[in-house]
């Protein structure tokens, strides 16, 4: 056991003991300023970013890790920005009242949220991640340890820089302690940390489905993640044609890359013109289709055009069970809505899957017997993100069904303590404990209730 990891894991321990201490305005105000750190910073990250870019092309990495990598595709840098002011500006998590209950006369049960301590955030690829968990880590009260892949070596080290240089020239008028996010350099050796299971509370994979199973292989700690993002959409027989090739098109082409993008597409062929939502794959979204050998057979007897007949390959059984990450869709025909709740089911990594139909009660059914942690009706599986849902930003997805499930926001950073208040009282007076006296277990409103 590395005797480095031990002292970074500690030394996180006793900051986040301080942490979540501080008050919500102390914590949201150096967010504010972290904020203001990385924008001035742009121009140096942005050089460091295409160092990172150069070398992973030269290196062959997979098209998919270079678009994550890609801080500056688009407007990813301003979002990640905005992401910081959202988090700082949402309602405090630490501290609410979640139940209150009068045991007795000036003996009252509180249930509170409070931080679960240390987290180890690993991650590849996606620099914006530790602009994301610095601000969800520091909002929630926990002390965190990130660690970046070797491929955003130069840009995490340039955006560690800035943040730790905020949060050191700020000591004076801020009580957030040194180590609250503590950034690691990818020389770290990851399996120590991961060894840090008296120090580290929680472990948040953001990468591969391999770097994913790895940790869970490999730590005691419990791991929040998810290791793949197969989502599927459903085209039911009662679907509006347009709807399904916009909701399709959007979630397979919109970033083919992300996790939350359609790998595979369900067809009901009862749906009036069904073909064309292939058509509309092919022709707008350049996407290669993978369909089984009844879907291929009907389709090429409804479109004679041999472009986009050359987009359509044949399905083997894997690719209803993998995460492309690339222009690449599985096709396959079901008869029925329970049929498609039967596939996905089978082959979902319960990430998010969609129907869209006009029939409510096959949505409904939908909606309750998918067991993935995001289901939708008529919409975009890109939905699925914590910036879209109003978390202000994500520590990522998890497709666990304890503790946090979904985009990982504020509230699956806190988890909840018992508080007693008393004036005095002991066990002994009480039954069950050797006394007479007799509990009155009433419930309190907590609204406007405060400690």
């Amino acid at each position: 056991m590395s005797n480095i990891a031990e002292e970074v894991a500690k030394q996180a321990r006793l900051a986040g003991n301080v942490l979540k201490t501080l008050t919500n305005e102390e914590r949201s105000q150096i967010l504010y300023k972290i904020h203001d750190g990385l924008k001035a910073g742009r121009d140096v990250i942005e050089k460091a970013n295409k160092l990172d870019l150069a070398e992973a092309r030269k290196n062959n990495i997979a098209s998919s890790l270079v678009q994550r990598l890609d801080l500056f595709k688009g407007d990813k840098f301003e979002m990640m920005l905005q992401g910081i002011i959202d988090v700082a500006e949402l309602e405090d998590p630490v501290g609410k009242l979640l139940m209150a209950r009068e045991l007795d006369d000036n003996l009252t049960l509180y249930k509170v949220t409070a931080p679960v301590g240390v987290l180890l955030v690993i991650f590849e690829s996606r620099p914006e991640v530790i602009a994301n968990i610095t601000a969800l880590c520091i909002k929630s009260g926990n002390a965190g340890i990130l660690k970046g892949g070797k491929e955003s070596l130069n840009t995490f080290k340039e955006m560690a820089t800035i943040i730790n240089d905020v949060i050191k020239e700020n000591q004076k008028t801020s009580r957030v302690p040194l180590n609250a996010v503590k950034l690691i350099e990818s020389r770290q050796d990851v399996s120590d940390l991961l060894d840090q299971d008296a120090y580290i509370d929680l472990v948040v994979p953001r990468g591969s489905n391999a770097l994913v199973r790895q940790i869970k292989d490999n730590t005691k700690i419990p791991v929040l993640g998810h290791a793949d993002g197969i989502c599927t959409v459903y085209a039911d027989e009662d679907a509006a044609l347009e709807k399904a090739k916009s909701i399709v098109l959007d979630s397979k082409t919109n970033y083919c890359a992300a996790c939350n993008a359609v790998e595979c597409l369900l067809i009901n062929p009862k749906l009036p013109n069904w073909w064309e939502i292939i058509v509309h794959l092919v022709t707008v979204g350049k996407v290669k289709i993978h369909a089984t050998t009844d879907v291929k057979q009907a389709f090429f007897e409804k479109v004679d055009n041999e472009l986009i007949r050359s987009q359509v390959y044949d399905a083997v059984d894997e690719d209803f069970g993998r995460e492309f990450l690339s222009l690449d869709i599985a096709v396959k025909f079901v008869t029925s809505t329970k049929e498609a709740v039967e596939h996905i089911n089978l082959h979902s990594s319960k990430h998010t899957d969609a129907i869209v139909t006009e029939n409510q009660e096959a949505a409904e059914y939908f909606l309750k017997a998918v067991d993935s942690s995001g289901v939708f009706w008529n919409a975009s599986t890109r939905f699925a993100d914590g910036f879209r849902y109003g978390f202000g930003t994500e520590v990522g997805i998890s497709t666990s069904k304890i503790h946090a499930r979904g985009p990982v926001g504020l509230d699956g950073l806190v988890t909840y303590q018992y508080q007693v208040r008393g004036a005095g009282q002991v066990a002994s007076d009480y039954l069950g404990a050797g006394g007479n006296r007799a509990f009155v277990h009433k419930d309190l409103d907590v609204k406007g209730l405060k400690l």
